[in-house]
């Protein structure tokens, strides 16, 4: 496989950057790193964990936030 001459520039980069032994491992970490920012937030394990606790919080019911906090209508105006 060959690489364009950015794309090796890239990989040189992100192997000195990390201590990286070869461009085999700098690719490893770019696709490790493009896996994680693909992958949803709400299939992590410590998401799913802190949305389960949140459930078990005490909640107050809130018909009229902005009445209830003093706030001002915040909405935006045509112009």
């Amino acid at each position: 496989m060959s690489l364009s001459e950015n794309a090796n520039r890239v990989l040189n980069v992100v192997k000195a950057k990390y201590c990286l032994k070869d461009k085999g491992e700098a690719i490893e970490y770019v696709i490790g790193k493009y896996i994680e920012e693909l992958d949803d937030p709400e299939l992590k394990p410590e998401f799913v964990r802190k949305i389960l606790a949140a459930e078990k919080g005490k909640f107050i019911r809130v018909d009229d936030f902005a009445g209830r906090y003093g706030l001002k209508d915040v909405r935006p105006r045509n112009r």
